[in-house]
């Protein structure tokens, strides 16, 4: 495993309702499917309002990454999403997304008791997972890089690169 998810080899599939399409990054376990996995990151291609699908057990954080805002409505509440400013909900509440123009988000979804967090910096040593904001050590933007399964050089190399970051912490396991 090299650690690489180059967004030139995503795979962008429609929803269900046609509201958007979505390319899946990584999945834990490889192979699950929607109602099995641990860890999910996808980007989406949000080009009309509509609801969200539901998750039950899990948590998930949208960050928009290009495009202009989106306002949830979740469990009812409004909550406007601006570009790389990372919102965390629970997937188990129904929610329904307005956007005025399409955009791109980055989708984090954990399956409880995983627990993520997600934020917009410079590389930090406890981020697992790196989504480049900027081409940076000869990868291109959005590309994905598994930090524990890359090779060190390289991750020596992304020091300084903005990108939206991820960390995960399993309470089962201290």
């Amino acid at each position: 495993m090299s650690g690489l998810y180059p967004a030139a080899d995503r795979v962008f599939r429609p929803w269900k309702n046609g509201g958007g399409t979505t390319a899946e990054i990584l999945c834990w376990p490889e192979g699950a499917g929607f109602d099995d996995f641990t860890l999910r990151l996808s980007t989406a291609r949000v080009e009309a309002s509509g609801p969200f699908s539901t998750f039950p057990g899990v948590d998930r954080v949208l960050t928009v990454i290009d495009g202009g805002d989106m306002v949830l409505h979740l469990g009812g509440a409004s909550h406007a999403l601006a570009p790389l400013q990372p919102f965390a909900f629970a997937g188990d509440v129904p929610c329904a997304a307005v956007v005025d123009a399409p955009l791109l988000d980055f989708n984090v979804m954990v399956h409880r008791p995983l627990a993520a967090r997600v934020w917009v910096g410079s590389m930090a040593a406890e981020a697992r997972f790196a989504l480049l904001l900027e081409p940076k050590a000869g990868l291109q933007r959005l590309d994905l890089v598994d930090l524990h399964h890359a090779d060190a050089g390289l991750v020596a190399a992304l020091t300084g690169a903005r990108a939206v970051l991820v960390s995960l912490n399993d309470p089962r396991t201290g």
